[in-house]
């Protein structure tokens, strides 16, 4: 236990908590919902699991997406939906990208550590609630203190 704890990629996990921080601050000062919440958990799980799933899995995976011409039509689709997405709401997008790349850093780490992937996931998932709880935590101590 304690040499997975020294072989862990702090500088990455520090950097993914911080990122995580600050989209639970944002989250929660926009004021969203229970159900917002439970999605942005459930994208996070998301974007955890696909950074740290086996390439081949994904490949797989576009390959069955882009097996029909229906299929390809309607990614096509939703590539145009995200282009528009980015340049109508380029702030958020930026967040998005920062998000990704610090998962995708500290999942390049524990590949460089030698860790196994569901002990990738597993942290990285667990490191970015934290993070996510203490934007809260830090907006509510900010508001009961400055008010």
């Amino acid at each position: 236990m304690v040499t997975i704890i020294k072989r862990l990629p702090w500088i990455s996990l520090t950097l993914l908590l911080l990122t995580y921080t600050h989209l639970g601050w944002v989250t929660y000062q926009a004021g969203y919902s229970l159900v917002t919440w439970l999605l942005l958990v459930l994208a996070i799980l998301l974007l955890t699991g696909s950074f740290t799933t086996p390439w081949s899995k994904i490949s797989n995976f576009f390959r069955f997406l882009l097996q029909s011409n229906l299929r390809y039509f309607g990614f096509t689709l939703l590539g145009a939906l995200l282009l528009f997405f980015i340049l109508a709401k380029f702030r958020l997008f930026l967040d998005i990208l920062v998000m990704i790349a610090a998962t995708m850093l500290a999942r390049l780490d524990f590949q460089g550590a030698g860790l196994n992937e569901k002990l990738a996931f597993g942290i990285i998932f667990i490191f970015s609630l934290i993070g996510l709880g203490l934007g809260v935590i830090m907006h509510l101590l900010v508001l009961k203190y400055m008010a």
